[in-house]
């Protein structure tokens, strides 16, 4: 379940970043709740491709993490919108420009 929510927020960060064809299969699999095999039943491809095409997506998205932390400043900037303490706010916001 946790993985299930990590490419979940990946994928809302980075999708954009990814092809066509690899939004698709990644909805299929993750959103759509779709086996393997019956994303490679509805694109008449192999197992072993959307196999491979749900490796390559969650290696880029855990790469683009790694690279550009969208992710985690998100989670950061949503914890501070909470927060009454304005010298919190200002301390992680300065930390997050960095």
């Amino acid at each position: 379940m946790e993985e299930f929510l990590l490419f979940n927020e990946l994928y809302d960060c980075y999708s954009m970043l990814l092809t066509e064809n690899e939004k698709l299969v990644f909805n299929d699999y993750y959103l759509e709740d779709l086996s393997m095999q019956e994303i490679a039943d509805n694109n008449q491809v192999s197992k072993s491709a959307i196999h491979k095409t749900i490796k390559i997506v969650k290696e880029k998205l855990l790469d683009y993490e790694n690279k550009l932390n969208l992710n985690k400043i998100n989670k950061k900037l949503r914890e501070l919108i909470n927060s009454d303490d304005l010298n919190k706010i200002k301390k992680e916001l300065k930390q997050l420009l960095k």
